[in-house]
C-alpha cells in the first residue's frame, strides 16, 4: 500500500493519507493476528493447505478493500467486490466512471492484478498439486508432461522465485512495448500489470478501445497469449534455451490450436456480416477479443455485446474452458478439456470393444485412474456450481441472461460480462455482489480447495 501512497504523491492527487492509513490498519491487524500464534508450532499438516490458501486469498481481499472503502468512498461491500475482482485476477469492477477516479486507485487497481498473478502461479504449480486438486497433481513433477523426468527446482521456495522472476521479466517487457507503441509510462505500466496476470482492470473507461491502435492491440494479444500458457514451460524453454518445449507439451499444442481456430472463427464472422469492412480490422478486433476472453483477462476493444449471431454466446463460452493451466488465466483449463474429450472418445470404443483396456494418455504417458476421476469429478462440481451460482443471482433480482454472463465473469475470473452487468457491475443488487464475489474466490480456488471448507469430513481429527 506504500507504493500506490508513492503514486499519489507523485501525481498529487490526495490519496496517499489514505493509503497510509489503509497500511496502518492493516499492520495492526497483522500483529494482533501473529502475536497470540506466535510459539505455536510450525508443522503442518496436509488437510491445513486448504486452510491456509482460503484464507490467504479472503483475509487479504479483505484489507485489501480497505483504501477503496476510504477512497473512492465505495461501501464494504463493493469496496470488497473490488479487491477479490483485483486478487483473483477477475478484473469485474462495481466503479462506474473509471476515469474519474485518482491516478493512485488505479494504479491499486493493477497492483493488485499483478500480485494476485504473481500468487496464481505459485498456487497452480506448486500447492494445489500437493493438494491433488481436480487433478492438478498431474502438473507435479513425477508425472505426465514436459517436466515428467525432473523438478522444476528441489523446493517451493525455490520454484516460486524462479516463476516470479519470469514474470517480473516478462511484466517489464510488456511495459516497455506498451510505452514504445504510444502509451503514457503510467498507462503501459497499469496496462502490463494487467495484462500479465490476464486481470483486465484498465485506466480508461473504453479498456483498449481507447487507444484504437491496431498496434497496442497486437502486443496484448502477443502477452496474453504468453500469460495463458503455463508458466513451467516459460521456465523450462529459457533454461534449456529450446522452443520445442511447447511443441513438446500437448495441453500447450492444443491452447495454440485453440487460440488459432477461434480467431479465424469469430475473424471471418464479423467480416462475413459486414461489422468490420476489413480483414484486417475484422482480425484485429476478432483475435484481441478471442484472447482476452479465452485467457479471462477481460480487457475490451469493442462492445462484442452488440456483434452478430452467435459470437457473444461463443466469447463467453470460451471463458469457461479457459487458458492452460500453471497460468494466470482462468477457468476450467484446457488440459482438463482435452483429457475429458479423450475419456469420452475411450468411452465410444469401450462400447464397440468392452473387453479392451484402453487407458488415457497425456504426451504417451498413461494417466493414473486417480487423476482422470478426480477431472470429471471436477467437471461435475463445476457445472454443479455454476448452476447453483446462477440460480443465486437470479433469486437476487437477475434476469436468466445476466446471470449466467455474470457467473461465466466471476467463475472463471474473466470479468466481462453481458446484459445487465455488460458494462459494469455497479447496478446490481447488495446480495448479487456478496454472490459475485464468492464466485471469484471459488473459481480462483479451484472449486474443491474452497467447497472442502464445508464438509464435516474436513475438520475431524
Amino acid at each position: 500500500m506504500l507504493v500506490p501512497a508513492g503514486v499519489a504523491l507523485i501525481y498529487h492527487d490526495g490519496q496517499a493519507i489514505h493509503f497510509v492509513e489503509a497500511f496502518l490498519v492493516t499492520l495492526a491487524i497483522g500483529i494482533a493476528m501473529w502475536f497470540p500464534a506466535r510459539n505455536t508450532p510450525r508443522e503442518l499438516r496436509g488437510r491445513d493447505g486448504f486452510l491456509l490458501v482460503t484464507l490467504y486469498w479472503v483475509v487479504l481481499s479483505a484489507v485489501s478493500s480497505l483504501p477503496f472503502h476510504f477512497s473512492p468512498h465505495l461501501d464494504f461491500t463493493d469496496a470488497f467486490f473490488e479487491a477479490v475482482s483485483g486478487f483473483t485476477t477477475t478484473g469485474a469492477t462495481t466503479i462506474v466512471n473509471v476515469n474519474a477516479v485518482p491516478k493512485s486507485i488505479l494504479y491499486y487497481r493493477a497492483q493488485l492484478n499483478w500480485l494476485g498473478g504473481m500468487g496464481l502461479i505459485v498456487l497452480a504449480i506448486a500447492i494445489l498439486p500437493l493438494l491433488r486438486v481436480g487433478g492438478s497433481q498431474m502438473f507435479k513433477a513425477e508425472t505426465p508432461g514436459p517436466f515428467k523426468d525432473e523438478k522444476l527446482t528441489p523446493r517451493i521456495a525455490d520454484t516460486a522465485r524462479a516463476l516470479w522472476l519470469i514474470y517480473v521479466g516478462m511484466t517489464l517487457a510488456n511495459v516497455l512495448a506498451f510505452w514504445a507503441a504510444g502509451m503514457t509510462f503510467y498507462d503501459a505500466v497499469c496496462q502490463a500489470f494487467a495484462t500479465m496476470a490476464t486481470g483486465g482492470f484498465s485506466t480508461h473507461n473504453s479498456s483498449f478501445a481507447y487507444w484504437n491502435s491496431p498496434l497496442i492491440s497486437a502486443i496484448a494479444d502477443v502477452f496474453m497469449f504468453l500469460s495463458g500458457m503455463n508458466f513451467a514451460l516459460h521456465y523450462l524453454a529459457l533454461r534449456k534455451g529450446r522452443l520445442s518445449v511447447y511443441w513438446a507439451d500437448a495441453e500447450a499444442r492444443w491452447y495454440t490450436a485453440f487460440v488459432a481456430s477461434s480467431i479465424v472463427v469469430v475473424s471471418l464472422t464479423l467480416l462475413f456480416t459486414h461489422t468490420y469492412p476489413t480483414l484486417g480490422a475484422a482480425l484485429n478486433y476478432g483475435a484481441f477479443q478471442v484472447l482476452t476472453v479465452i485467457t479471462c483477462t477481460g480487457f475490451t476493444s469493442a462492445n462484442f455485446g452488440t456483434w452478430p449471431l452467435y459470437l457473444p454466446t461463443l466469447l463467453m463460452m470460451l471463458a469457461i474452458i479457459g487458458g492452460s493451466a500453471g497460468s494466470t488465466a482462468g477457468g476450467m483449463k484446457v488440459v482438463r478439456v482435452y483429457l475429458a474429450v479423450k475419456q469420452s472418445f475411450r468411452e465410444f470404443r469401450r462400447i464397440l470393444h468392452p473387453r479392451a483396456e484402453i487407458p488415457v494418455k497425456l504426451d504417451n504417458m498413461v494417466l493414473p485412474q486417480r487423476v482422470v476421476s478426480a477431472i470429471w469429478g471436477f467437471l461435475a462440481a463445476y457445472i454443479l456450481v455454476y448452476l447453483m451460482f446462477m440460480l443465486a443471482l437470479m433469486g437476487a433480482g437477475m434476469n436468466w441472461y445476466s446471470a449466467f454472463a455474470a457467473v461465466s465473469a466471476c467463475l472463471n475470473n474473466m470479468g466481462a460480462g453481458l446484459g445487465q452487468v455488460g458494462a459494469n457491475f455497479a447496478h446490481i443488487s447488495t446480495a448479487a455482489t456478496w454472490i459475485c464475489s464468492i464466485s471469484m474466490l471459488v473459481g480462483r480456488l479451484e472449486i474443491f480447495t474452497f467447497l472442502v471448507l464445508f464438509t464435516p469430513m474436513y475438520w475431524r481429527p
